[in-house]
């Protein structure tokens, strides 16, 4: 997990229990918004996300690679062995969803305040060679249920943008696609032989709840078959989804 504003990662277990915090050395926090984590070699590394541009005024955004710790290395801080300053094709876009696609060895970028939501990729090998490389747009993502009158009442401040994507993650086998916005869970299925652009395309299994005050971070189980959900501020519940009521729809 990540920090708003600051240079700090915690690391929790799959019932929330803090197991350590450090903070990521030789990088700076405008605006982190998600975490995934790619194949390096023999090893994995982390990816840091600092892509939020609420304003659209970010000429580049940047993505800061480090190496996954081990448990005895949570307390201590950790560099950033690489990082990409990152653009787009079509101008500046605020991204809150960066996920790992290991069936294009691609890391995903979906947009936010577009409406539709716009998705982009960068090879993985490129970013992990290059120092400044810019994103390809793939297609627009239209799946989303647009807010409704009751939306707009419950939630003023944010009412119009409860469909907007806040964070993304991809199942460990490249089939599934986890989308959350600010009132639902979205689920995206990839046949095999499918590229992501088109299976974006097909209508998503949409899950409303649980409400939390801000929800923006999701990630699959190491072995794919759970999706974990929390929230920026307090309190921030762990909330997990067993997939296997919806395999007969995905």
């Amino acid at each position: 997990m990540h920090n708003d504003g600051k240079r700090d990662v915690f690391v929790i277990d799959a019932a929330g229990t803090d197991l350590g915090s450090f903070k990521l050395d030789e990088s700076k926090n405008k605006d982190w918004e998600d975490i995934t984590r790619v194949p390096d070699g023999d090893r994995h590394l982390i990816v840091i996300a600092d892509v939020g541009d609420n304003q659209h005024k970010r000429k580049d955004v940047e993505l800061y690679f480090f190496e996954e710790p081990s448990p005895g290395e949570f307390a201590t801080n950790h560099e950033a062995i690489h990082r990409l300053k990152l653009s787009y094709p079509d101008g500046p876009r605020d991204v809150e969803s960066v996920a790992y696609d290991p069936s294009s060895e691609s890391i995903l970028l979906l947009s936010k305040r577009d409406l539709p939501p716009r998705l982009y990729a960068i090879p993985l090998d490129r970013a992990l060679a290059e120092k400044e490389l810019e994103a390809e747009f793939l297609a627009e993502v239209p799946g989303f249920r647009p807010p409704t009158k009751q939306d707009i009442l419950t939630h003023p401040k944010r009412g119009l943008w409860v469909s907007q994507p806040t964070g993304m993650d991809i199942s460990p086998d490249g089939r599934l696609a986890a989308v959350l916005t600010y009132r639902s869970l979205y689920l995206f299925r990839r046949d095999v032989g499918q590229a992501w652009r088109d299976a974006f395309q097909s209508p998503p299994v949409e899950i409303v709840g649980p409400s939390s005050p801000q929800e923006e971070a999701v990630a699959f189980s190491r072995d794919g078959r759970s999706v974990y959900v929390t929230t920026e501020g307090r309190p921030a519940p762990v909330w997990r989804l067993d997939l296997a009521e919806y395999r007969r729809v995905l």
